[in-house]
């Protein structure tokens, strides 16, 4: 589904991407990153159509949202100090790093 039309099943239900995003448990960002290239994942495209069919229908889909407990997602990523990405390399001295002119 394109992006614009994926906001055209927000307004439909009445909902920003912000209240999308809370809805289903999701950073705004990470959703509004995908009107970058203009496509949206199917799965969230789904999601939003059903949630403005049920809410056309009378249904109240927070409802039906609510039944699935919805957990917080893991920052991606093992990075520490020192390390790029969690990658297992050897520790980087950023300590006694000095500017090169």
């Amino acid at each position: 589904m394109s992006y614009a039309g994926f906001l055209l099943e927000l307004e439909r239900a009445g909902l920003s991407v912000r209240a999308f995003a809370e809805l289903i448990g999701m950073n705004p960002n990470s959703i509004s990153n995908y009107a970058r290239n203009g496509e949206l994942p199917t799965h969230l495209a789904l999601i939003a159509v059903l949630v403005a069919e049920l809410g056309l229908h009378g249904l109240d889909y927070r409802e039906a949202i609510a039944k699935v407990a919805i957990a917080p997602k893991k920052p991606r990523g093992g990075a520490r100090r020192g390390r790029f990405g969690g990658d297992r390399q050897t520790s980087l001295d950023l300590q006694g790093e000095q500017a090169h002119d």
